[in-house]
């Protein structure tokens, strides 16, 4: 496979699942701001700027982190390329150049949320709720995923879509928690309160994963629990764990088919093995906010060795 065909294919998986997790963090801001203000490091709505890694470019635009301004800018704003709108469309412009190296329902899924997504646009934005926006974003995203998996062939092209979505999936799982645990926590006091356990649950509504953790774990939400299910439990489709045993899962199915290894399957499964040596309490220990820091940093270079061992050069 070309590696232009390979970097297209990752980014279509990339993008897609970033145009969820932003669904996702708007999400959390809503649910959250319902409860009654209790003023901590930040504001919500600022944390899901900071979370997100716009803040910069909300602020050169906008200025104060206004609700409303906060929602056009992640959901439509084609000035912000990790908007929920930049995201489906070039999503969908990597799809339509590397066209044949899809089915026809994963072309129709793609092009279908495009075609949505213009009608959306054209829509007063009064008329839009939020909670409209952010269920119709991850009911395309899970139709995307959906045709994919029912329909491509498992081939070095499923590899890339793959890993472009456990890549983009660790790193966003990472993002979502540090929202909850390290700037809507208003204070120190507030660890294991009813505050506490209410943005815990919150966090597990948004990412579509309450009722399995319930069958996981039962009893009280705590943050150790919810923070295990999240991190290192392999049974959690959005956990850490997970997506990085489905990043070496793929780099080694490329090995075999390459028949050749690459660096960065030595960084993934370095990754992959310091999670499996970690406990909750090692984590608490160093600070969830630090590690999960350093985990996005981690997969950040993973990232980039992916791009620089598959899709900067042909492969064969």
């Amino acid at each position: 496979m070309l590696s232009r065909t390979a970097d297209n294919l990752y980014w279509i998986a990339r993008y897609m699942e970033r145009a969820e997790t932003m669904a996702r963090l708007l999400e959390v801001g809503s649910r959250i701001s319902l409860l009654p203000s209790v003023h901590g490091y930040r504001s919500e709505w600022d944390s899901l700027l900071q979370a997100s890694g716009t803040a910069i470019g909300f602020d050169k635009k906008y200025g104060e982190a206004v609700q409303r301004n906060i929602e056009s800018y992640l959901f439509f704003d084609h000035d912000n390329p990790s908007s929920v709108a930049s995201c489906i469309v070039s999503a969908r412009e990597n799809a339509r150049i590397v066209r044949t190296a899809l089915t026809t329902q994963v072309w129709d899924a793609l092009n279908t949320a495009f075609q949505e997504l213009r009608q959306l646009e054209r829509t007063p934005r009064s008329q839009l709720e939020l909670s409209r926006l952010t269920e119709w974003t991850m009911r395309h995203a899970a139709m995307v995923r959906g045709a994919i998996d029912a329909t491509l062939l498992r081939n070095d092209g499923y590899d890339f879509l793959n890993l472009g979505y456990y890549l983009e999936r660790s790193d966003n799982t990472a993002r979502l928690m540090d929202v909850k645990y390290y700037v809507l926590l208003p204070r120190v006091e507030f660890v294991g309160s009813g505050l506490d356990n209410y943005q815990w649950t919150t966090l597990l509504r948004a990412m579509s994963s309450h009722r399995a953790f319930h069958w996981a774990y039962g009893g009280e939400v705590t943050a150790r629990k919810i923070a295990d299910f999240l991190i290192l439990n392999p049974q959690c489709p959005r956990s850490l764990i997970t997506c990085v045993e489905g990043i070496t899962g793929h780099l080694a199915r490329l090995e075999r088919l390459y028949k050749r290894s690459s660096p960065a399957q030595g960084k993934a499964q370095a990754l992959h093995d310091g999670l499996n040596r970690v406990t909750v309490e090692d984590i608490f220990d160093e600070g969830l906010h630090e590690f999960l820091t350093r985990f996005i940093l981690d997969v950040a270079a993973l990232g980039g060795m992916v791009h620089e061992n598959y899709l900067s050069g042909d492969l064969r």
